[in-house]
Protein backbone atom coordinates (compact mmCIF):
# COMPACT_ATOMS: atom_id res chain seq x y z
CA UNK A 1 0.00 0.00 0.00
CA UNK A 2 1.02 3.46 -0.49
CA UNK A 3 1.60 6.14 1.46
CA UNK A 4 -0.79 8.16 0.16
CA UNK A 5 -3.59 5.49 0.41
CA UNK A 6 -2.47 4.79 4.24
CA UNK A 7 -2.77 8.52 4.66
CA UNK A 8 -6.26 8.08 3.16
CA UNK A 9 -7.19 5.17 5.54
CA UNK A 10 -5.44 6.43 8.93
CA UNK A 11 -7.65 9.28 7.97
CA UNK A 12 -11.79 8.09 7.13
CA UNK A 13 -13.58 8.73 10.20
CA UNK A 14 -14.63 5.47 12.31
CA UNK A 15 -18.90 4.78 11.53
CA UNK A 16 -20.28 2.94 14.17
CA UNK A 17 -23.48 1.02 12.89
CA UNK A 18 -25.70 -0.04 15.67
CA UNK A 19 -27.75 -3.32 15.03
CA UNK A 20 -30.57 -3.36 17.57
CA UNK A 21 -33.40 -6.40 16.77
CA UNK A 22 -37.10 -5.21 18.66
CA UNK A 23 -38.03 -6.50 21.79
CA UNK A 24 -40.74 -8.84 21.70
CA UNK A 25 -44.57 -9.36 21.21
CA UNK A 26 -47.17 -11.30 22.12
CA UNK A 27 -46.69 -13.30 19.04
CA UNK A 28 -42.88 -13.26 19.25
CA UNK A 29 -42.02 -17.42 19.37
CA UNK A 30 -45.57 -19.41 18.48
CA UNK A 31 -46.13 -17.22 15.36
CA UNK A 32 -44.72 -15.23 12.54
CA UNK A 33 -46.02 -11.98 12.60
CA UNK A 34 -43.81 -10.76 9.61
CA UNK A 35 -45.56 -6.98 8.28
CA UNK A 36 -48.54 -7.72 10.05
CA UNK A 37 -49.80 -4.40 11.55
CA UNK A 38 -51.59 -3.23 14.96
CA UNK A 39 -48.98 -5.84 17.22
CA UNK A 40 -47.61 -3.62 19.74
CA UNK A 41 -45.11 -4.71 22.27
CA UNK A 42 -45.88 -7.09 25.20
CA UNK A 43 -45.57 -6.19 28.75
CA UNK A 44 -42.41 -8.48 28.52
CA UNK A 45 -41.39 -6.72 25.53
CA UNK A 46 -41.58 -3.45 26.97
CA UNK A 47 -39.18 -3.71 29.32
CA UNK A 48 -36.62 -5.22 27.00
CA UNK A 49 -36.65 -2.04 24.95
CA UNK A 50 -36.62 0.20 28.38
CA UNK A 51 -33.54 -2.22 29.42
CA UNK A 52 -32.00 -1.42 25.45
CA UNK A 53 -32.50 2.16 26.19
CA UNK A 54 -30.87 2.37 29.30
CA UNK A 55 -28.20 0.36 27.72
CA UNK A 56 -27.88 2.72 24.79
CA UNK A 57 -28.24 5.63 26.80
CA UNK A 58 -25.12 8.53 27.84
CA UNK A 59 -22.45 8.82 28.16
CA UNK A 60 -23.12 6.01 24.92
CA UNK A 61 -22.89 8.42 21.71
CA UNK A 62 -25.86 8.19 19.41
CA UNK A 63 -26.26 10.38 16.48
CA UNK A 64 -29.14 9.12 14.63
CA UNK A 65 -32.01 6.21 14.57
CA UNK A 66 -33.11 5.01 12.31
CA UNK A 67 -36.45 2.13 12.40
CA UNK A 68 -38.26 -0.08 10.45
CA UNK A 69 -42.36 1.18 9.93
CA UNK A 70 -43.54 -1.90 12.08
CA UNK A 71 -44.91 -0.96 15.09
CA UNK A 72 -42.42 -3.27 17.49
CA UNK A 73 -39.46 -1.92 15.98
CA UNK A 74 -40.90 1.87 15.93
CA UNK A 75 -41.68 1.07 20.05
CA UNK A 76 -38.15 -0.37 20.69
CA UNK A 77 -36.97 2.71 18.83
CA UNK A 78 -38.45 5.01 21.00
CA UNK A 79 -37.02 3.47 24.00
CA UNK A 80 -33.37 4.30 22.50
CA UNK A 81 -34.39 7.69 21.32
CA UNK A 82 -36.00 9.44 24.23
CA UNK A 83 -32.07 8.98 25.88
CA UNK A 84 -30.84 11.19 23.13
CA UNK A 85 -33.21 13.86 22.36
CA UNK A 86 -33.57 12.04 18.76
CA UNK A 87 -36.31 11.59 16.21
CA UNK A 88 -37.03 7.89 15.26
CA UNK A 89 -37.03 8.02 11.29
CA UNK A 90 -38.58 5.31 9.14
CA UNK A 91 -36.57 3.31 7.10
CA UNK A 92 -38.38 1.20 4.45
CA UNK A 93 -35.74 -0.81 3.33
CA UNK A 94 -35.31 -2.41 6.95
CA UNK A 95 -38.53 -3.78 7.35
CA UNK A 96 -39.35 -7.64 8.41
CA UNK A 97 -38.80 -10.19 5.20
CA UNK A 98 -42.25 -10.58 3.17
CA UNK A 99 -43.46 -13.80 4.40
CA UNK A 100 -46.50 -13.57 1.74
CA UNK A 101 -49.19 -16.59 3.08
CA UNK A 102 -47.22 -17.63 5.75
CA UNK A 103 -47.71 -14.08 7.51
CA UNK A 104 -49.85 -14.92 10.51
CA UNK A 105 -48.94 -18.71 10.52
CA UNK A 106 -48.22 -21.02 13.52
CA UNK A 107 -44.46 -21.86 13.62
CA UNK A 108 -45.27 -25.24 14.82
CA UNK A 109 -47.37 -25.83 11.75
CA UNK A 110 -44.72 -24.26 9.06
CA UNK A 111 -41.79 -25.85 10.54
CA UNK A 112 -43.83 -29.01 9.02
CA UNK A 113 -43.56 -28.07 5.25
CA UNK A 114 -41.19 -28.71 2.79
CA UNK A 115 -40.20 -24.93 2.00
CA UNK A 116 -39.38 -24.52 5.97
CA UNK A 117 -36.50 -27.06 5.51
CA UNK A 118 -35.23 -24.97 2.14
CA UNK A 119 -34.89 -21.66 4.44
CA UNK A 120 -33.28 -23.81 7.30
CA UNK A 121 -30.54 -25.46 5.07
CA UNK A 122 -30.11 -23.35 1.48
CA UNK A 123 -32.10 -19.93 2.29
CA UNK A 124 -30.38 -18.30 -0.42
CA UNK A 125 -32.80 -20.80 -2.51
CA UNK A 126 -35.92 -19.62 -0.66
CA UNK A 127 -38.99 -17.89 -1.53
CA UNK A 128 -41.71 -17.34 0.56
CA UNK A 129 -45.33 -17.77 -0.70
CA UNK A 130 -46.68 -14.85 -2.36
CA UNK A 131 -43.92 -13.00 -0.61
CA UNK A 132 -39.85 -12.19 -0.78
CA UNK A 133 -37.21 -14.22 -1.37
CA UNK A 134 -34.34 -14.37 1.39
CA UNK A 135 -31.90 -13.26 -0.84
CA UNK A 136 -33.80 -10.29 -1.91
CA UNK A 137 -34.44 -9.52 1.50
CA UNK A 138 -30.88 -9.43 2.41
CA UNK A 139 -29.79 -7.52 -1.03
CA UNK A 140 -32.26 -4.28 0.06
CA UNK A 141 -31.51 -4.61 3.78
CA UNK A 142 -27.57 -4.45 2.67
CA UNK A 143 -28.49 -1.62 0.49
CA UNK A 144 -30.45 0.72 2.80
CA UNK A 145 -27.43 0.34 5.60
CA UNK A 146 -24.87 0.84 3.01
CA UNK A 147 -26.16 3.92 2.21
CA UNK A 148 -26.93 4.84 5.82
CA UNK A 149 -23.26 4.36 5.99
CA UNK A 150 -21.68 6.16 2.92
CA UNK A 151 -24.24 9.01 4.01
CA UNK A 152 -23.40 9.44 7.84
CA UNK A 153 -19.36 8.95 8.05
CA UNK A 154 -17.69 9.13 11.34
CA UNK A 155 -21.36 9.10 13.00
CA UNK A 156 -22.89 6.14 15.59
CA UNK A 157 -26.24 4.98 14.15
CA UNK A 158 -28.69 2.45 15.13
CA UNK A 159 -31.16 0.75 13.18
CA UNK A 160 -33.72 -1.10 14.69
CA UNK A 161 -34.57 -3.71 13.00
CA UNK A 162 -35.88 -7.75 12.62
CA UNK A 163 -33.87 -11.06 13.15
CA UNK A 164 -33.84 -12.26 9.68
CA UNK A 165 -32.96 -8.96 7.86
CA UNK A 166 -30.31 -8.63 10.67
CA UNK A 167 -29.04 -12.10 10.42
CA UNK A 168 -28.88 -11.82 6.64
CA UNK A 169 -26.92 -8.17 6.93
CA UNK A 170 -24.52 -9.80 9.67
CA UNK A 171 -23.78 -12.73 6.87
CA UNK A 172 -23.05 -10.23 4.29
CA UNK A 173 -20.44 -7.43 6.36
CA UNK A 174 -18.42 -10.76 7.79
CA UNK A 175 -18.16 -12.65 4.51
CA UNK A 176 -20.55 -15.67 5.59
CA UNK A 177 -22.55 -17.04 2.71
CA UNK A 178 -26.39 -16.45 2.52
CA UNK A 179 -26.94 -20.17 3.35
CA UNK A 180 -24.79 -20.29 6.81
CA UNK A 181 -26.99 -17.26 8.23
CA UNK A 182 -29.62 -19.32 10.42
CA UNK A 183 -26.29 -20.67 12.04
CA UNK A 184 -26.66 -16.46 13.72
CA UNK A 185 -28.58 -16.09 17.04
CA UNK A 186 -30.35 -12.64 17.09
CA UNK A 187 -32.16 -12.55 20.20
CA UNK A 188 -34.99 -9.73 21.15
CA UNK A 189 -34.20 -6.31 22.13
CA UNK A 190 -30.09 -7.94 21.20
CA UNK A 191 -27.53 -5.05 19.94
CA UNK A 192 -24.46 -5.88 17.38
CA UNK A 193 -21.77 -3.80 16.24
CA UNK A 194 -19.84 -3.02 13.30
CA UNK A 195 -17.10 -0.32 12.47
CA UNK A 196 -16.43 0.60 9.06
CA UNK A 197 -13.26 2.32 8.48
CA UNK A 198 -10.64 2.94 5.62
CA UNK A 199 -10.26 -0.51 5.53
CA UNK A 200 -13.82 -1.77 5.34
CA UNK A 201 -15.84 -3.25 8.16
CA UNK A 202 -15.32 -5.08 11.09
CA UNK A 203 -17.62 -6.80 13.68
CA UNK A 204 -17.59 -5.26 16.98
CA UNK A 205 -20.06 -7.17 18.94
CA UNK A 206 -22.69 -9.54 18.27
CA UNK A 207 -26.07 -10.55 19.73
CA UNK A 208 -25.11 -8.42 22.87
CA UNK A 209 -26.82 -7.94 25.81
CA UNK A 210 -24.68 -6.79 28.56
CA UNK A 211 -21.71 -3.63 28.62
CA UNK A 212 -21.70 -1.88 25.74
CA UNK A 213 -18.48 0.59 27.30
CA UNK A 214 -16.56 0.27 23.65
CA UNK A 215 -19.77 2.80 22.62
CA UNK A 216 -18.94 5.39 24.90
CA UNK A 217 -17.29 8.65 23.21
CA UNK A 218 -13.40 8.93 24.29
CA UNK A 219 -11.65 11.84 24.43
CA UNK A 220 -10.54 13.73 21.40
CA UNK A 221 -7.10 12.33 19.82
CA UNK A 222 -8.29 9.03 21.44
CA UNK A 223 -10.31 7.34 19.14
CA UNK A 224 -8.97 4.45 17.14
Amino acid sequence: MSKSSEKTAHSTPTTRLVLVRHAVTPQTGPLLSGRKPGIDLSDEGRAQAKAVGIRLAPPVRIDRIFASPIERTQQTAQAIAEHHNLEVVTLDGVIEAEYGDWTGGAIAELARTDLWRVVQTAPSRARFPNGEGIAEMQARMVAALDELITNHAGENIVVVSHADPIKSAIAHYTGMHLDLFQRVVVSPASVTVFEFGGYGGSLVKLNETGSLSELVAQPKGEDS
